[in-house]
């Protein structure tokens, strides 16, 4: 007796092939790509006052960000972007779901241009599922090796772009052409095109559905009133086939005409008529195909749509909610407070380190003296000379280790220090505080300042 077939756990992944499809959500897709790739390929190239527009320059320890250069130092206004961005996307999917992962992310930005390479190689849905089952000959090889050529070279000029934001692009570019790249710079543009052609190319729907983390936890920001694509089944079922002009009703159906349109052009390959799934990019193109066959059957159109559970029960729907106002509410608070302190963010950096072997002496003309450690960073984009001063109780006076301190862009300096103060102007206080403000003496007029504690006994 014959043991009986179980079916495999496991089955082999079947090629999505989307089908083409023209619509307002598509449309909008489409200039989102052209904008997000002709930002990264073009902000490279862009100099604003004579810096590129982005560059991480990692030796140099200097970031220049839109017209603005950043330190080390400035870790703070990095983590706090990072918190900006974590919100707006918590705020983007409480209200419209997973618009992110359809319009703006880079792995659906790039894989939609290799889709573009391969419609343009290969042809529409069905010449490519006829090609892709087909043998190979001399078309097969022609058309696909096309479009592998289109792949790698894009591929490689966006590694050569990305390794760009990190090492000025032009410089790159000459010695590119003459094959003189570094290891790192050639290691990393061939690493980033690989992972753009394996990415974009190979793996496609399957990063976001096997990868992602973000469909995974996106339910716990999804509430009953955030936008989803969903099917409309009161108004669709029961499906069914019919010419255009039949009255459904007269036939006992509804308005879905079971063309199966929606799952041809979803890029994950899901059916949007069986309820809300994490797959779901929420691109709009099932809607746009929807609504097409809806205007070719005179039925009016939103059989498939962007709507929220309550709208599709009948219930009334709320964007503004406590969610959404908590939200703006912290991003407010957060991008006014990174503006304030960009406003506020002084060119030169001074870090005041006391000296912990002596608390204080007393010099030979009976005055009261504190040694420290003045850390002089320069932040801006030119060489300036500093000197320093003081204030604080009368009589309060400076001395640094030289008078004068002149420091290249971005360099650090550590310089010796003694404060010296009237033992009158601090009897029985035990410590006073003092600043100490650093300008430049070459007209900038550059400025900071510290406040640092300065030591006297007890009692006297």
């Amino acid at each position: 007796m014959s043991a009986p077939v179980q079916d495999s756990m496991y089955a082999a992944h079947e090629k999505i092939h989307p089908r083409e499809i023209k619509g307002r959500y598509q449309t909008v897709r489409k200039i989102m790509v052209f904008l997000l790739l002709g930002l990264f390929y073009v902000l490279p190239w862009v100099r604003i006052g004579g810096e590129p527009a982005i560059l991480f320059d990692l030796p140099a320890r200097q970031f220049h960000i839109l017209g603005l250069t950043f330190w080390p130092q400035d870790f703070f206004y990095l983590t706090l972007l990072l918190v900006i961005c974590a919100l707006a996307l918590f705020f983007v999917t409480s209200l419209a779901g997973r618009v992110w992962c359809g319009y703006a992310c880079p792995q659906t930005v790039w894989t939609e241009v290799f889709l573009w390479m391969e419609h343009w190689t290969e042809g529409k849905r069905a010449k490519r599922m006829k090609l892709d089952r087909g043998p190979w000959n001399a078309e097969k090889i022609l058309r696909k090796g096309s479009k592998q050529v289109l792949w790698i070279v894009f591929s490689l000029w966006t590694g050569f772009t990305f390794v760009g934001f990190f090492s000025p692009i032009d410089d790159l570019l000459m010695r590119a052409a003459s094959f003189q790249l570094g290891p790192w710079e050639t290691f990393w543009s061939l690493f980033y095109g690989f992972a753009t052609y394996f990415n974009a190319g190979f793996m496609r729907e399957q990063v976001c559905l096997y990868m992602c983390p973000y469909a995974r936890f996106q339910g716990a920001m999804f509430d009953r009133e955030t936008l989803i694509i969903s099917y409309d089944e009161a108004r669709g079922e029961p499906r069914g086939g019919r010419r255009r002009g039949v009255d459904p009703k007269e036939k006992g159906l509804g308005d879905c005409i079971d063309c199966n349109l929606c799952v041809q052009v979803c890029p994950t390959g899901i059916d949007i008529r069986d309820g809300l799934q994490y797959e779901c990019i929420a691109c709009g193109a099932c809607i746009d195909a929807c609504d097409s066959v809806m205007d070719k059957m005179d039925y009016p159109r939103g059989l498939v749509r962007y709507t929220t559970e309550n709208a599709l029960e009948g219930r009334p729907s709320r964007v503004i909610r406590p969610r959404t106002i908590l939200y703006t509410v912290l991003l407010l608070a957060l991008v006014t407070a990174g503006a304030t302190g960009l406003a506020l963010r002084e060119p030169v950096r001074l870090d005041i380190l006391t000296d912990r072997n002596t608390l204080y002496r007393e010099t030979g003309n009976g005055l009261i003296e504190n040694s420290y450690s003045f850390k002089l960073t320069n932040m801006s984009g030119e060489p300036h000379t500093y000197g320093f001063s003081v204030e604080g109780p009368a009589g309060v006076r400076i001395e640094t280790e030289p008078p004068e301190v002149r420091l290249t862009s971005g360099e650090t300096r550590t310089i010796p220090a003694r404060i010296q103060l009237d033992p009158d102007a601090t009897e029985k206080i035990g410590g006073v505080d003092v600043t100490v403000t650093v300008k430049s003496l070459d007209g900038t007029d550059i400025t900071g300042s510290e406040t640092t504690r300065f030591r006297t006994p007890v009692g006297r």
